[in-house]
Formats: C-alpha cells, structure tokens, sequence
C-alpha cells in the first residue's frame, strides 16, 4: 500500500518559491515585548484566550531581539527610551517589521511636550500603524492582519 492510497488524488501544486518564503514570514511571526503604557495592557490582552494571537503563529512574546522579527511599539516613547528603542530594533535580525500601537506611538498622542518623541517612526521606519487611544485588541489583530498583506506582497530580492 502506497502512500497515493493513504493520501487519496491529491493532483499536482505549483506555486512559486517567494509565496511559500512570504507565507512562512506571515505565519511564524515573532513579537517582541516592547510595552511603554496603557498600550501593553491591551497588547497583552490580544495574547489572552479571547483573542489568541496564537492563530496567527504568535505563539509567545519574545523578550529578546534576536528571536523575534516584529516589534510592537506599544504606548508613549520619551526621549531617554528612544536610543534603547534602536538598539533593539538593530539587534533583530533581517526581515524585521515594525507596528506603532496606539496614538502615542503613532503621532505622540496627547503628549506634545519636549520628553516625548512626536512618533517613533522619527526612530524606527513602522510598517504598520494602529490608532486609538488605547487601540482594543481588534484593532491589533488588524493592524497585524494588515501587516501579513504586506508581507506576502514582498518579494525575495527586496531582503539582500
């Protein structure tokens, strides 16, 4: 007995090398944990049991750069967090993606003062933004399924 018996007329797939590399990236993201604020909490909360990141390949949070590929900036980043913010992103290793949750994040949010960095795509390039104050963890799971578009659009030579 072969293994066409067990499997059944499955046919013949074709695909191309860049989709299955685009949908690994998308399926086996890693997040780093990056949580300044009030943000966190509902970073935290679309990693629970009633969202479950966990469908998406996010199985845990990684605490350190060099096992993770994307990076939540969760909430406000002061001036004195923005240089730890670089070394960090500069540790992870290439594809890298960046998400700026909340409006802190995104735009400096209600804190237009000078301790506060007016965006953290001002550090970091960001990929992906999204808004609220703080954004539910919908919004994330959007945001994230918004960044998988992205990726799967990218092709192989982009990454040299």
């Amino acid at each position: 007995m072969g293994i066409e018996q067990k499997t059944g007329n499955m046919g013949v797939v074709t695909t191309t090398l860049e989709q299955v590399v685009n949908w690994s990236r998308t399926n086996s993201m890693w997040p780093m944990l990056f949580g300044l604020a009030c943000c966190a909490i509902e970073m935290m909360a679309a990693q629970a049991a009633n969202y479950d990141m966990s469908r998406f390949g996010m199985e845990l949070m990684r605490a350190s750069p060099r096992q993770s590929d994307l990076m939540i900036v969760a909430g406000r980043v002061s001036r004195k967090m923005a240089p730890v913010l670089r070394q960090l992103y500069d540790q992870m290793p290439d594809p890298k993606w960046v998400i700026a949750m909340g409006d802190c994040a995104s735009c400096g949010g209600v804190f237009n003062n000078y301790a506060i960095v007016q965006g953290v795509d001002e550090i970091v390039p960001v990929d992906v933004y999204v808004s609220g104050c703080p954004p539910r963890p919908e919004a994330l799971i959007h945001g994230i399924m918004t960044l998988h578009e992205k990726v799967k659009q990218e092709k192989l030579n982009q990454w040299k």
